[in-house]
This record gives structure tokens, C-alpha cells and sequence, in this order.
């Protein structure tokens, strides 16, 4: 079985890009192979890790949906879930140590929370075929208090070096045990920190209960590569933030 990593936390607090970067880790230091999803609607994880997205589950779903509609013909007289199987394995962006699923956007009312589902089936269809999965959550909380994210082994919360970033934090914690989530262990990463803002931080953390697992120094060169439309896949692992997770990914004991 598949170890499975999920990062929640609040927009724009770089969350996709230490996802993406988590990939990296994996994939350089453990040598298994990877799964990467991208559960959030406003899909970027592959631009973190410098791919294109030739379809998405979201668009998958509007087909099929059309297909009954119109009553058109399924391949090889296909059941509805055959087919959309097939679909699904069409949709894994394949990379070198990893692939990548994404959810995408879809249309029409009610279909985030279909979207969602299927997210949650084929993640757990999938799981199987590798040795780690890491799902990049929606912005907030929403796939949580959807119950999406779950039997996890480690959920990451990342934070800015915010107020509202660390309440953030302190309420996706609540949430799960509010929800009884099956989730193992949970680590907060505090990222972007200006070196002369680091105490004060953790102090302000620890007003809420909450433990840092580690803090993500303030990186011009993650600036620099976006300017350049590079993705942060490509960093050295001499970067300022790449050194500082896979210190906190090491001593988060991942197997």
C-alpha cells in the first residue's frame, strides 16, 4: 500500500510549490515511484512541476456525462465505469519518477463534489501502482470537511508568516478531529519566513497549541524562477527552501 502525503492550508501560502518540491524529495531520495494529484480546482501542481495538462478529471467527466446524454456509443460496448476507467488511465501525465492526476475544473452545478468523488476512487484504484501518493488540496478546507483526504499517513498544513496563515492552521487541525479523519501524523510547515521574523513566529504558533515541524526560509531564487517561467521542480537541492523541507521531510520519518 501507498504511503499518502496531503497538504492543506489557506491560498497563497506556496503550498503547491512545497507539494511539488515534496515530489522532488520522493522521487530523488526514495526511488519509488510516484503519484501526484492535483485536487485543486484552480489546477497548478503541474506548473510547479513543469508539465502540460492534456486533459483533466473534471473535463473527463463533463465526456462521459455527454456521452449518455446523447446516447452514443461506448468502445467495444464498454459499461459506463469500463469506460471511464480506460479514460482515467488516458488522463495520467506520465514524468520521469512520477505521474501526475488532475482534478481540473469542471462545469455545471454540483459537479466539485462529483469531482471530488472521483478524485477519492481513483486515488485509492491508483494507490496501489506506487510507492507514494501526494494530493495537493484545495485552498482552505474544503476537501477535508468533504472528508476527500482521508486514511492519510501525513498531512502537511502550510502557513505563511501570517496571523490569519497560523488561525488557518489552528482551524484544519480542529477540523480534523472534529471529523474523526484517519490521519496519522500531522506536521505544520511555516513558509516564506524572514530570517529576523523566526521567534516571534514560533511564539505566535505556540499561542494556538501549535507545533511547528519546521520553517521555510524566505527564497528569492522561487521568485526569480517564476519570473523566468521555470517551475520549482527545477531547483537545485542547494536552493535556501529546498534544503529547509527535505530537512523537515527527514525528520518527518517518511519510509
Amino acid at each position: 500500500m501507498s504511503y499518502l502525503i496531503a497538504f492543506a492550508g489557506k491560498g497563497g501560502t506556496g503550498k503547491t510549490s512545497l507539494a511539488g518540491l515534496t515530489i522532488k524529495y520522493l522521487v530523488s531520495r526514495r526511488h519509488k515511484a510516484v503519484l501526484g494529484v492535483d485536487a485543486d480546482s484552480n489546477s497548478c501542481l503541474n506548473e510547479a512541476l513543469g508539465l502540460k495538462v492534456h486533459t483533466n478529471i473534471g473535463r473527463l467527466r463533463e465526456e462521459s456525462l455527454d456521452v449518455i446524454k446523447k446516447g452514443g456509443e461506448r468502445p467495444g460496448s464498454m459499461s459506463m465505469e469500463q469506460m471511464f476507467d480506460y479514460q482515467v488511465q488516458r488522463a495520467l501525465i506520465e514524468a520521469k519518477g512520477f505521474d501526475l492526476l488532475v482534478m481540473g475544473r469542471p462545469e455545471g452545478p454540483g459537479c466539485y463534489c462529483a469531482a471530488n468523488n472521483i478524485i477519492r476512487k481513483y486515488t485509492d484504484k491508483l494507490s496501489g501502482s506506487y510507492g507514494y501518493v501526494v494530493i495537493d488540496n484545495e485552498a482552505g478546507m474544503e476537501h477535508l470537511s468533504r472528508r476527500t483526504t482521508h486514511s492519510v499517513d501525513l498531512l502537511i498544513t502550510v502557513s505563511d508568516p501570517t496571523m490569519k496563515g497560523v488561525m488557518t492552521a489552528k482551524r484544519i487541525n480542529e477540523l480534523v478531529d472534529e471529523l474523526h479523519l484517519s490521519i496519522k501524523k500531522r506536521a505544520l510547515i511555516i513558509n516564506r519566513v524572514p530570517q529576523d521574523q523566526r521567534d516571534r513566529i514560533i511564539e505566535n504558533a505556540a499561542k494556538f497549541g501549535l507545533e511547528i515541524a519546521g520553517l521555510i526560509p524566505d527564497d528569492a531564487m522561487i521568485a526569480e524562477y517564476d519570473l523566468q517561467g521555470r517551475a520549482v521542480f527545477e531547483l537545485p537541492e542547494d536552493a535556501v527552501s529546498v534544503k529547509a523541507l527535505y530537512g523537515i521531510l527527514d525528520a518527518c520519518l517518511i519510509p
